[in-house]
């Protein structure tokens, strides 16, 4: 009648263990959820831009296959670079010049600005004398700012430096990686998990195409609104528009921004013209462009990848709004293979 007791002993044993061993986990994941963050960001990337590594190494002239793996991987590196070095030698010396000579006529355009001003209703009493000290005194403590957090940008340049590393060696070694981590599991649970995340990568990539056209557009019918309005370094502008859009909501803001700076040297009327053309794309990219090619390539509703981006940027940043559609599409697919349950037909 008593022999099951030492066997309950044991399994309460084992639940107090168990508790303990899963607090720790959670205690140490906890301190290094930092670190943690930027593994699985490094990651996530890794898994979004796999297929682009993988259609670069297909390419073959004849039976010759130029680009294996490593291969691939260097030469969209060279690429990459090769296009930012050409960007940054075609866009950066005419902003120089620009500035050059704004910086040789600012001492005899702040008297003539101030004679504007004063001919404004209770601005005749601006002092040129202290309106240049604040302006001194502004720019110093700018700069100030400015060096207080130099340390703050070495330690981002730092983690992004090391998160493209990661990036890259989850790239080449991330198969030998994931197929270890698969088998911790048994061969039913294995096959079934497989499945489930290689599902979940085949949406990440329609994601990627989606996203990239989403770039694409807004960088060219950008440019040829720069363009029509006159606006300066237009194709420059046009350009860096289009790659901000990969941050969602951010990199649109930071383009109006910037844009809205540039029009502001020859135009009011231009800074109006570009306002008005964001808040129509805006409108037209959160109720046509979006819902119908993130939903249809993705399959989520145009409510959940609005979430997905607030909760990703609150708890990320700018790294977190980037990855919030693939999280949530990585989410999705594991909540619907193994907690919810079709209906019979």
């Amino acid at each position: 009648m008593n022999q099951p007791a030492p066997n309950s002993a044991q399994s309460i044993r084992g639940y107090i263990v168990f508790a303990f061993a899963l607090a720790v986990t959670i205690c140490v994941a906890w301190l290094l959820r930092s670190l943690l963050e930027l593994v699985y960001v490094s990651a996530l990337f890794a898994v979004i831009l796999t297929p682009v590594v993988r259609a670069t190494s297909r390419l073959h002239i004849g039976r010759w296959y130029p680009f294996r793996r490593a291969g691939a991987v260097f030469f969209l590196l060279l690429l990459v670079a090769g296009a930012f070095t050409g960007f940054g030698f075609l866009a950066f010396p005419p902003v120089i010049r620009d500035l050059q000579a704004v910086q040789g006529e600012l001492p005899r355009r702040i008297p003539a600005l101030l004679m504007r001003l004063r001919e404004i209703p209770l601005m005749d009493r601006l002092n040129s004398a202290q309106v240049i000290g604040w302006l001194q005194g502004s720019l110093g403590h700018a700069a100030g700012a400015l060096l207080l957090s130099l340390t703050d940008w070495a330690g981002a340049i730092v983690q992004v430096a090391v998160g493209f590393v990661l990036t890259l060696y989850f790239i080449l070694e991330g198969e030998a990686a994931y197929g270890r981590f698969l088998s911790f599991l048994p061969s039913a649970p294995r096959r079934r998990l497989d499945a489930t995340l290689r599902r979940a990568a085949g949406r990440m990539e329609k994601w990627l195409l989606g996203q990239a056209s989403l770039m694409l557009i807004l960088g060219v019918v950008s440019t040829i609104v720069y363009l029509s309005l006159g606006v300066r370094y237009a194709y420059d502008l046009g350009v860096v528009t289009g790659l901000l859009n990969i941050v969602p909501v951010l990199g649109v803001t930071v383009s109006v921004v910037l844009a809205s700076l540039v029009a502001a040297i020859d135009s009011w009327g231009r800074v109006l013209g570009i306002m008005i053309f964001f808040a129509i794309w805006v409108q037209i990219e959160s109720s046509w462009l979006v819902p119908r090619m993130m939903k249809n390539r993705v399959g989520l509703p145009a409510l959940g990848i609005f979430v997905a981006l607030i909760v990703g940027a609150d708890l990320g940043g700018i790294p977190g709004a980037m990855v919030s559609i693939p999280t949530a599409v990585l989410i999705a697919e594991l909540l619907n293979e193994y907690l919810v349950r079709q209906d019979p037909a």
